[in-house]
């Protein structure tokens, strides 16, 4: 492993954080970080109300003991602010809002809010990220223009996340199967679900939904190899996949 090798969990989610139907996610994620302070990083919302969902975050995870700073790095030269990011690299819980994954990736991609995001997750930070987030952070990056792929920003290479995936449009789950690169994984994560990767490498599935995970075995379309629903049960099942589910997800290209 390299020296950007984290120390913090990772929590790939699919939406509707900070809803009724997420608490138990979120409840999850605040003892995860021990309790520890939370930056809510605003930028996908930055066209849908950021105020309104840094309020959402403030009204979930202050109930459960997380001091929370709403950082609304909207635009390149705030994310670019050394000193507006520099409570990212202490917290214990960073969270990424969903909204645009395109817009984030602009913003995000080889800022300070990004190299302090990946120093506070190298340090042993929770970096939770949901919908827009969630996708962003794999490579290759579904696209939400129409299912294609484009460039993630690859804390998890081979790793691709559609979001939403319960409700997701099937003409959009087709497209990404089709399109799915070769040597890739396609994850479905269900609102309100995470799937999650620990500092030694395992993946677990917390939450209220499922994860379905596709990738090619054979022919031109990528097919389903499994879904897990949060449970022992079924956690034991993801983590006995674990020689297929390290290959996939975290084999460098």
């Amino acid at each position: 492993m390299s020296e950007t090798t984290p120390r913090g969990t990772l929590a790939l989610i699919g939406g509707s954080e900070w809803t009724q139907s997420a608490a138990p996610l979120d409840a999850w994620l605040v003892a995860r970080a021990g309790g520890g302070s939370t930056v809510v990083v605003t930028t996908a919302a930055a066209f849908a109300g950021p105020e309104r969902v840094g309020a959402a975050a403030r009204a979930a995870l202050e109930p459960l003991g997380s001091a929370v700073t709403v950082l609304d790095a909207l635009h390149r030269a705030e994310a670019d602010d050394d000193d507006l990011v520099a409570c990212v690299r202490e917290a214990a819980l960073v969270y990424l809002a969903d909204g645009s994954p395109l817009h984030l990736r602009s913003v995000l991609k080889d800022s300070a809010l990004f190299r302090a995001i990946r120093h506070a997750h190298r340090e042993g930070a929770v970096i939770a990220a949901s919908g827009a987030g969630a996708t962003l952070l794999g490579d290759p990056m579904v696209d939400p223009r129409g299912g294609a792929y484009t460039v993630g920003l690859g804390i998890v290479t081979g790793l691709a996340v559609l979001p939403h995936h319960a409700v997701a449009p099937r003409h959009l789950l087709d497209r990404s199967l089709e399109l799915l690169p070769s040597r890739s994984t396609l994850a479905g994560v269900d609102d309100g679900t995470a799937l999650v990767r620990e500092a030694d490498g395992t993946w677990r599935v917390v939450g209220a939904g499922e994860v379905t995970l596709y990738t090619h075995t054979e022919g031109r379309v990528a097919t389903r190899i499994g879904t897990y629903p949060r449970s022992e049960e079924h956690t034991s099942e993801l983590q006995s996949h674990s020689d297929l589910v390290c290959r996939l997800l975290l084999e460098k290209k």
